[in-house]
């Protein structure tokens, strides 16, 4: 029986996506040059999961508020650094 990990091993030879839970990339905050970011994005430089980010667009009892466009959430990038800088918004 193949291990979890090899099993991943063989995924990344052939250039697959590894798995959901592997770390993903994002590029410092300071280097964004984007107005907003994903859900996905906000949640990396919250440390939070993004369920926790829809939860507050959802409820609208979180720390920061996303914009709705067309339907899919968008995170201020403004708004992320003003927070991580100890302001509130």
């Amino acid at each position: 029986m193949k291990t979890q990990h090899s099993i991943f091993q063989n995924l990344e030879s052939l250039g697959a996506p590894v798995s959901p839970t592997s770390a993903e990339h994002f590029p410092p905050l300071e280097h964004i040059s984007r107005p907003t970011v994903t859900t996905e994005e906000a949640a990396y430089y919250l440390n939070r999961k993004p369920q926790t980010m829809r939860a507050w667009a959802c409820l609208e009892n979180g720390a920061l508020r996303p914009l709705r466009i067309c339907g899919r959430l968008a995170w201020k990038v403004a708004d992320i650094k003003s927070l991580l800088e100890g302001g509130a918004k």
